[in-house]
């Protein structure tokens, strides 16, 4: 599976690098997308098959510190992307003359690097609030990588504060999903007003791919809080997070 994530991400941004006609707005949020997600697969997936083949399951101080890092740095800018790329289906629907003039390559650009800056800053502020946190020498996180919360859970200190940015954290990462269904709320009203059937055809086919990547991407994400909130099972919220971390960045590529 992480070989196949990692073929197809590649094969994406491979053909939108080597053809003009997809250096477009749509496509060039899609390969910022494809990054992302090599990133974020890189970030969880490998440390599995290092401990598969080293038949170790331990991680180091440091490196426990950096995957949390990176893993919201990366989870983080694929939650903000969604949305932007949302907007991009608005503007090309509901604005189609002035589509090249508000969606120009600087206002693109502006858009990823304001992503980025964001969700920066919120995982350095974790890092540096956990870096204050006492573990006990062999400490054991009950998950297939080092998630936030399971790190929290196992510390041997006080972490009112950091659960406190959890929760704001978790805030921030719903967010952007309103920002969704508004660009969406205002494709429906125009494109069901279309007289021709065809023209209707092509603005839902326009949005099908990146309504799929959503509903897969929000759908396996909350079935991982419901399932953690629900029951106790350290196996099965293992489980539900092999869904968002593995399984949906593999049916990325195809959709």
């Amino acid at each position: 599976m992480y070989l196949v994530t990692m073929l197809g991400k590649l094969l994406v941004s491979l053909a939108i690098s080597s053809d003009s006609h997809l250096h477009t707005p749509m496509y060039f949020f899609l390969s910022n997308l494809s990054f992302v997600d090599i990133c974020f697969i890189y970030t969880t997936v490998l440390k599995i098959l290092v401990n598969i083949q080293a038949q170790s399951k331990v991680i180091s101080y440091i490196g426990c510190l950096a995957q949390v890092c990176f893993f919201m740095i990366f989870a983080g800018m694929n939650n903000f992307l969604l949305p932007v790329m949302a907007y991009d289906q608005f503007v090309a629907i509901c604005h189609p003359l002035h589509y090249h003039v508000i969606m120009n390559p600087h206002f693109c650009g502006l858009l990823v690097l304001i992503s980025w800056v964001i969700i920066f800053w919120n995982p350095l502020l974790h890092i540096l609030l956990m870096m204050w946190l006492i573990f006990c020498i062999g400490t054991e996180i009950l998950h297939f990588f080092s998630e936030l919360a399971q790190v929290l859970k196992v510390a041997c200190s006080d972490t009112l504060i950091n659960n406190i940015l959890y929760v704001a954290t978790a805030l921030l990462g719903v967010f952007p999903f309103p920002g969704i269904l508004f660009s969406y709320s205002q494709i429906v009203s125009p494109v069901m007003r279309m007289s021709s059937a065809g023209g209707k055809y092509k603005s839902f086919s326009t949005c099908g791919s990146h309504l799929s990547g959503v509903s897969v991407y929000y759908g396996t994400s909350l079935g991982v809080y419901l399932s953690s909130d629900v029951t106790h099972s350290s196996h099965r919220s293992s489980i539900a997070s092999v869904m968002y971390t593995v399984v949906t960045l593999m049916l990325n590529p195809f959709i």
